[in-house]
């Protein structure tokens, strides 16, 4: 389905070719000045120029080719050539109608769909989720629902962090407080338990005292390192004690993904990248790509027009021992060996722009990828408390993620209580879903590379640019509809007619630009667009709600248009939220 500024623009085509101007100054764009027209086209300054004409009688000429035209209401040159357009009653209400009537509400699907990953997790495993994994799960989640709302094959992986010396500090520390364990006797030869010899709670206080020793006591950490090391090495004590840690902790992490609503196709690790090292080195190697530098194996990824020092990627440091760009290169010839995908996008805090351009430059050089392979650094910025610093918990710490969504939801709890219009028993399940918006739209609302404050406070409010606010209006229009249900109306008969007053085109202009508005985010990865969107959009609907008295109207063909257009901002809200990664309660 054509988006409407295409049809609008398709209009003013004919105006300028009729006129005898060329068609490609016809752009129509939507008007920086709503209050004195809808659309405008300011193709006459620039044909000005070619045509050696004042761009004022160019635009005059365009506007009388276009006499008779039944899409423009009106039409109007204003100095110094700009051609503004108000559009027929009749022409947005058949776009509305169409555009309920397609399957994706006029989100332009993919022509050719592209095979694109999402690597938008990595956290480390034996540790909780906290705050700074918070920005990589909302934004990464709500770019992949938006890539499979425009046709795309969209694959999230986790990528765990699972390999390194943490393995080997808890294993260490494991050993120390149960040396009795079967895991750690070398002659052992039976099957090892299938129970883990530890808890969640457990293996989350193992890690911090073990980092906690091994930086206070060298020998301490020799033995962490070299229990890192036979781990690698296959030690079968030690890969069933890894497997162990691998169960219970990413057991733990589902669960408290799930809370967020954030899912991923792939829960891959760093250990699965390590089969790929051998080769890969031996391949950087033989064909001249990699090369010694004080003992340390790196390739040179420093390019001409570089304004900035881009030091070599290392692949091996000096020991042989590999590094994060080692696992990160070997991950991604694993993902172009299992999925070939048409674009790597990884979602990960901005501060690591230097790192990843040095592993896609490594990667590009040594033709890990294809050529038409799109390597994307999505950067986000920090997301800060009131003062303006990262946030953290009243004591100064880290803040549990889990801690965070409990304060949130505590926090809608009491608001939704306060309100009295959920009943006792759905309080709760509601003050999840309405605080799950609230953390998402607070984040999603922000442009990613930027730092923004989260406040509780603000982010919870059921006015303003909130996800709650959202939510109430969704739910204000499901109870309109409901209510003309129970008094024996049909949602589903009836078409939208042409407005009848300015509140009413003004929701019908807001709604006819969805599909360009999802299909513009999802090409700039840009979550913060569909927030501005549905905020505009609410307040569209709110402002015609106010003004209109929809269940009293007695002409009927009247009331099922409203119902109809009521039906159609329902699916645009709700289509929009779910691609935010949360959804609408029936109540609020």
């Amino acid at each position: 389905m054509d988006r409407i500024l295409e049809k609008i623009t398709e209009e003013i085509e004919k105006g300028f070719t009729k006129a005898g101007y060329d068609a490609k100054y016809a752009k129509v764009t939507l008007s920086n000045r709503p209050d004195l027209c809808e659309y405008q086209c300011n193709g006459a300054m620039a044909a000005a120029k070619a045509y050696k004409k004042a761009p004022l009688m160019i635009a005059n000429d365009v506007i009388a080719a276009l006499e008779g035209n039944d899409v423009l209401e009106s039409v109007e040159a204003v100095n110094p050539g700009f051609i503004n357009m108000k559009i027929t009653k009749a022409f947005v209400s058949d776009y509305l109608n169409a555009m309920q009537a397609d399957e994706f509400l006029g989100v332009e699907q993919a022509e050719a769909p592209k095979t694109i990953m999402l690597d938008y997790g990595g956290p480390n495993v034996a540790k909780p989720l906290h705050v700074g994994h918070l920005r990589s799960a909302v934004i990464g989640e709500s770019i992949k629902r938006m890539g499979r709302a425009v046709g795309h094959k969209m694959i999230g992986d986790v990528h765990l962090g699972d390999w390194g010396l943490q393995m080997g500090l808890i294993i260490t520390e494991l050993k120390e407080r149960k040396p009795e364990l079967v895991y750690f006797q070398e002659d052992y030869t039976g099957e090892y338990p299938a129970e883990a010899p530890f808890t969640i709670g457990e293996l989350e206080e193992i890690y911090p005292v073990a980092s906690g020793k091994s930086k206070e006591d060298e020998a301490y950490k020799a033995k962490a390192m070299e229990a890192t090391h036979q781990l690698q090495q296959g030690n079968p004590g030690y890969m069933a004690l890894w497997n162990h840690i691998m169960t219970v902790s990413v057991n733990d992490l589902k669960r408290n993904y799930a809370r967020l609503d954030v899912s991923f196709d792939l829960w891959k690790k760093e250990s699965d990248a390590q089969p790929y090292i051998p080769e890969m080195v031996d391949y950087l190697k033989k064909n001249g790509y990699a090369h010694e530098d004080q003992g340390a194996l790196v390739v040179d990824v420093k390019e001409e027009t570089d304004t900035k020092e881009i030091p070599p990627c290392m692949i091996l440091k000096s020991d042989g021992a590999s590094l994060y760009n080692t696992t990160d290169l070997a991950t991604i010839v694993e993902r172009m060996k299992l999925f070939h995908p048409d674009e790597i996008i990884y979602v990960v805090d901005k501060r690591q722009d230097l790192y990843f351009t040095q592993v896609f430059r490594c990667a590009r050089k040594a033709r890990l990828v294809d050529e038409d392979t799109t390597l994307t650094f999505l950067g986000f910025g920090t997301m800060n408390g009131k003062d303006g610093k990262p946030f953290k918990t009243r004591e100064g710490g880290v803040m549990r993620l889990e801690n965070l969504l409990n304060e949130i939801n505590e926090e809608m709890y009491k608001k939704i209580v306060d309100n009295r219009s959920v009943k006792e028993e759905d309080a709760h399940k509601t003050s999840e879903i309405v605080g799950l918006s609230a953390i998402k739209y607070g984040d999603l609302s922000n442009q990613a590379s930027k730092d923004y404050v989260f406040d509780v406070d603000r982010f919870t409010s059921f006015e303003g640019d909130t996800g709650p606010y959202i939510l109430y209006t969704t739910v204000r229009i499901k109870s309109i509809l409901n209510r003309f249900k129970e008094e024996g109306g049909d949602i589903e008969v009836g078409t939208i007619l042409g407005a009848v007053s300015d509140s009413e085109k003004a929701l019908m202009l807001s709604l006819s630009q969805y599909g360009a508005v999802i299909n513009n985010a999802f090409d700039e990865k840009a979550p913060h667009k569909i927030c501005a969107y549905i905020y505009e959009l609410a307040n569209a609907f709110n402002r015609f709600y106010h003004e209109t008295k929809i269940l009293s109207e007695e002409n009927k063909e009247q009331q099922s248009s409203w119902i109809r257009m009521l039906v159609l901002t329902r699916d645009v809200l709700e289509h929009s939220v779910q691609m935010l990664g949360f959804s609408a309660p029936e109540k609020m």
